[in-house]
């Protein structure tokens, strides 16, 4: 019975490691809706094999972090199948509701990892493989630690029962002990996920990330090995460079700040040189490489920006708002969403546009939606441009 049971584990975890990417992230926590059919069909929109067929679609809101997650990662290789290697573009995602009780990069970690983690399997080569080996490690671990328990419950008591001769006994002990150290190695693979860092190694491309600072990658080193694939390495911005990059297929810049962009646009500049075709994609996720203080708003910010930040294709954008979210899916529009209790899924559908609207733009959509102020015969009126004026320049 139990070799039985722990074959049709076996067999599950295997088709489990298998599903497409969209369904292999971590169990979906509710982020922003809440229920209603709808969430299904709007991930295989999302995720369809040839996306420019939902050029000018809405975009409809993930159904948990996980979601968005697996759908930015789609979004991002799918820019790679469509533009070739070289690719940079960006994910922005934002669900503080302006809270700053913790950095950007500290709220949006979960979403990294996991983003991450969909990423690696879409792009680099071998991961699935690997997801496939660990898994099937874990599932029996698990079922391997419960025989083992069992077995050391049985020579506990047979050890403890004082009618039994001393060399028996010792023997018994010797075997709780054999049990204990198994157990404890079983234990270990489960904590890892199924990753052994001692016996298994990577030696196919890689995805490396670039931290702000060496801190945040040291911490990354230590707290993400059994969270994202073996592929992926940790690397920070600015210091010495000591680390191999001939392998990276794919980088990522998180949470770049204005006083990385020098080191950002080096080291972008630098990999494409000298990996040419084999470096398939440049993300940045939640870059703010343009500041008044570091940077300025003049002739250095702008050349910054056209260097920099105006060639990066926004892959994801997801912003949560105090009464709704604005979010956008490559290459589907972007989409004003409300709260409203009386959808099935929470949240109502109020604009689309073909690109990001500004602050004041965003308000000015809620306060018409709802009947605060009416709408304009053609744009959003002089004031309301002044305002987006001043918007674009505080976000230089």
């Amino acid at each position: 019975f139990i070799v039985v049971t722990t074959m049709k584990i076996v067999l599950a975890a295997l088709a489990l490691a298998t599903a497409p990417l969209y369904t292999l992230a971590f169990a979906p926590a509710p982020l922003l809706k809440t229920g209603g059919s709808s969430a299904t069909s709007s991930s295989l929109l999302q995720l369809s094999a040839d996306p420019l067929v939902n050029a000018n679609k809405p975009t409809e809101l993930p159904d948990s972090l996980s979601d968005a997650a697996a759908i930015a990662a789609n979004a991002c290789h799918q820019l790679y199948l469509n533009g070739g290697s070289m690719t940079r573009c960006r994910v922005d995602f934002d669900t503080s509701i302006g809270d700053e009780t913790y950095t950007t990069l500290k709220s949006s970690t979960e979403f990294m990892q996991q983003f991450v983690s969909s990423l690696s399997l879409a792009c680099v080569e071998g991961v699935m493989q690997e997801k496939q080996r660990q898994v099937m490690k874990l599932m029996e671990a698990k079922a391997e630690l419960r025989d083992v328990q069992e077995q050391m419950d049985e020579a506990t008591a047979f050890a403890g029962d004082d009618e039994e001769g001393a060399e028996e006994s010792s023997e018994q002990s010797d075997v709780v002990d054999k049990l204990t150290q198994r157990e404890e190695e079983l234990m270990q693979i489960i904590a890892n996920q199924g990753f052994n860092p001692t016996t298994d190694s990577w030696d196919g491309s890689k995805l490396r990330i670039y931290f702000p600072d060496e801190g945040s990658a040291a911490l990354a080193r230590r707290d993400w090995k059994s969270e994202v694939p073996s592929c992926v390495e940790f690397s920070s911005c600015g210091g010495v460079q000591v680390a191999d990059t001939s392998k990276d297929s794919v980088v990522l810049f998180f949470c770049p700040r204005a006083s990385e962009a020098e080191f950002v646009e080096q080291i972008l500049y630098e990999t494409e040189e000298k990996r040419g075709d084999e470096l398939m994609l440049t993300v940045m996720v939640n870059p703010l490489l343009v500041d008044m203080g570091v940077t300025g708003f003049g002739m250095a910010g702008r050349r910054l920006r056209e260097r920099l930040i105006d060639g990066l294709i926004p892959a994801y954008y997801l912003r949560t708002l105090p009464w709704g979210a604005l979010t956008r899916v490559w290459p589907q529009l972007f989409t004003v969403w409300q709260e409203d209790a009386e959808e099935s899924t929470g949240y109502r559908l109020i604009k689309a546009m073909d690109r990001l609207p500004s602050n004041p733009e965003v308000e000015d959509i809620y306060d018409i939606e709802n009947g605060e102020m009416s709408a304009p015969g053609e744009g959003f009126g002089l004031l309301n441009a002044l305002g987006d004026f001043v918007n674009g320049m505080t976000r230089l």
